[in-house]
């Protein structure tokens, strides 16, 4: 957001100065990580620094802990406020869960998003000094999505959804509930609501002003001339022109005209207005068929000229902030590292920090103070505040932690069969490698445009830590089609399904073992959506390399994955390169189902039932191939009711994580691919079921 800040000294740091901080587990390590250690994390959620850079607003992010015999449900955030190391406070009760943390102009109030009891989502507030949260604005009949404090003080906008269907209702009522695909779209709407008396405890603005706004609106910003909007619009809500037609409008808030548009060529990411609201802060993509937003632009709000920033460099923007003088604060991904970069009003860079052993994952400023986000192999996200070159820690969440043993973590790099450098983020097993190889997960990432940083790497569908601590070493390879590399090497894998990509996997396999680290007998594969994609792949075309593969949301065949995804023109701008009926055989031949007479390997495949991305049905049909065509390969399919492109719910988290770990415990760690499959249902703790 747009805060009063003050400018940073324009001095580069000397290396001695770049140290971070990070808690170090030293001689309380006592025991392994589990999947219940894995559903009891917290971490950071959002930020936001005051006016004047005198506190932090922050949230704590957690599933409710199923393990412990908490109550099913999906992530929620605390709010909390932060004065300095170790110095915080909650400021609503645990059980408030909210988004969308700002502070007003003033620095008075925090404001947040909240639906309290049976009411549509709405702005709220809260005094920093104290006292009870209020409601500031909402709109009737719909959820509050976004929403941005005019610059004054004196108004809130927000972004809601669309109006109520009556006529709708009633057809539902009368059991008229068909649906109609990609054809009734229902935009968001915009509205400016007055806040002067809400602030003093009088009632709120309930008929808030309509402003109009084109095509469908997914993030907003006022600027700081109180007469324009920085708007991100897509043709319509579905998720395909999201990814590929999402451009930026500024409009005139008092007639809705558009004043410009920006045209950024391809994908867009963060866009943030500078302090002047001359220019604009744009992560975009570099044509249609770059992969992801990783370039950094400034954008004139006059003219609508693109200047690049990065363009070319092989790294990755991830957030940006401006700070009061005009210069702007990025962050910035260097393969599996990242540095905090200052960047002068012309692009010149003035300043660098590297975090060191900190993985920095957003940032935000005010007041003269530069905070971030940032994890480490040994936590997750983390609050840190920039100090005289230094990340200084003001949170620890999960002070548990230090009990735990962690297997050594750091970036690997290997090169493949024709001589690129291929980098990842390897994990050796807790106490060190055996003689003759440990059993190996090599642990893919979707996309492929993404990548791996040498953070915190567990979660309920990674098995980082939880493996290590069972012998495991596990290797996250940023192979070809990853980003923070440069563009070329995320194009890299277009129209090249199952080629470099993924024998930069099957590689990374053979550099391991080259090197006494991964058992070869005893390699396994899994990964989601994209890395499910390479999951199934290494467990039919190249069944011989892995000796059991857990599959997430991923893709068994290339011809009906088109007919059945949401973003079937992304699939082609920056994956396929071409549509299907321009090559069906080659698109089978790139399909794990065409390849199933070589399966060996014992395949856990799992999916959400109501998965849009990527449709269940292509788990079905590896599942059906491989049943019917290769009866002695263990394979199983776990379906999640409810669920979508990843788990959401703890319950079917934690199931996951057990599920995982039991697969690769039976048939990796033993190097039996023959072996009885574990039962259907994992034996889950007493505490899980209430009954303790």
């Amino acid at each position: 957001m747009d805060l009063v800040r003050t400018a940073l000294r324009a001095a580069p740091l000397p290396a001695f100065a770049l140290a971070a901080f990070v808690m170090t587990t030293g001689e309380a390590d006592a025991r392994p990580m589990t999947p219940e250690d894995v559903a009891a994390l917290e971490q950071v959620g959002g930020i936001e620094v005051s006016p004047d850079g005198s506190r932090i607003a922050f949230t704590t992010y957690r599933h409710p802990n199923i393990a412990e015999g908490e109550e099913n449900g999906s992530g929620t955030q605390q709010l909390k406020l932060a004065y300095g190391p170790d110095n915080q406070r909650d400021f609503l009760p645990a059980d408030v869960n909210i988004s969308g943390v700002q502070f007003s102009p003033d620095g008075r109030m925090m404001s947040f998003l909240h639906a309290a009891g049976d009411e549509e989502r709405a702005v709220w507030g809260i005094p920093v000094d104290g006292g009870a949260q209020m409601k500031l604005a909402a709109v009737d009949g719909a959820a509050v999505r976004a929403y941005d404090w005019s610059p004054d003080g004196s108004m809130i906008y927000l972004l809601a959804g669309a109006e109520a269907d009556d006529r709708r209702d009633d057809e539902a009522g009368a059991g008229f509930t068909s649906i109609v695909y990609e054809e009734e779209d229902r935009l968001n709407r915009l509205f400016a609501a007055r806040v002067g008396a809400a602030l003093t405890g009088g009632e709120i603005d309930v008929e808030p002003r309509g402003v109009t706004i084109p095509g469908y609106v997914s993030a907003f910003e006022i600027a700081p001339d109180a007469r324009t909007a920085v708007i991100q619009t897509a043709p319509t809500p579905n998720v395909d022109d999201s990814y590929t037609s999402k451009r930026v409008n500024l409009i005139d808030l008092a007639t809705g005209a558009v004043r410009r548009i920006v045209e950024t060529p391809g994908k867009l990411g963060d866009v943030e207005i500078s302090p002047d609201g001359r220019r604009l802060a744009m992560v975009a993509a570099v044509d249609a068929n770059d992969p992801a937003p990783t370039t950094l632009y400034f954008a004139d709000t006059v003219t609508g000229a693109l200047t690049p920033v990065t363009l070319g460099a092989a790294e990755a923007t991830v957030d940006t902030e401006f700070l009061s003088d005009g210069s702007l604060a990025s962050i910035v991904h260097v393969g599996a590292s990242s540095r905090l970069r200052i960047y002068a009003p012309d692009g010149s860079v003035t300043r660098e920090v590297d975090p060191g052993n900190l993985v920095l994952t957003g940032v935000e400023a005010g007041g003269g103070r530069i905070a971030v986000t940032a994890d480490s192999p040994r936590h997750p996200d983390e609050l840190f505040v920039l100090n005289d070159g230094r990340f200084d820690r003001w949170t620890s969440h999960n002070p548990w932690l230090t009990e735990i043993t962690f297997g050594d973590q750091r970036i690997y790099s290997y090169t493949a069969r024709d001589g690129q450098t291929v980098e990842g983020v390897l994990i050796e097993p807790v106490g060190g490698t055996p003689a003759g190889g440990a059993p190996t997960i090599l642990n893919i990432h979707g996309g492929p445009e993404a990548h791996e940083s040498n953070g915190w790497q567990t979660a309920y569908s990674k098995p980082g830590q939880v493996a290590a601590g069972r012998g495991y070493a596990v290797f996250l390879p940023n192979y070809r089609g990853s980003t923070a590399y440069g563009t070329a090497f995320a194009k890299a894998h277009q129209k090249d399904y199952a080629g470099k990509e993924f024998d930069d996997i099957v590689d990374a396999k053979r550099a391991l073992v080259a090197e006494g680290i991964a058992d070869p007998a005893r390699t396994g594969i899994t990964g989601g959506s994209y890395g499910g994609y390479a999951t199934a792949w290494g467990s039919t075309a190249q069944s011989e390399e892995f000796g059991a593969g857990v599959m997430f949301v991923g893709i068994s065949n290339q011809i009906s994955k088109f007919g059945t995804t949401d973003i079937p023109q992304e699939m082609y701008l920056v994956h396929a390169r071409q549509f299907p009926w321009e090559d069906w055989q080659g698109m089978l031949e790139a399909s794990p189902i065409y390849h199933v007479a070589n399966a060996t390997t014992p395949l856990l495949i799992m999916h959400g039932e109501e998965d849009t991305r990527v449709s269940p049905t292509q788990s079905y049909e590896l599942y059906r191939n491989i049943k019917v065509r290769k009866p002695d390969t263990p394979v199983r399919l776990v379906l999640y009711p409810g669920e979508g492109h990843g788990n959401q719910q703890a319950a079917a988290r934690y199931d996951y994580n057990l599920r995982m770990m039991r697969w690769f415990d039976t048939f990796l760690k033993s190097g039996d691919r023959n072996a009885d499959k574990p039962a259907p249902r994992p034996v889950l703790p007493a505490s899980a079921l209430g009954e303790e």
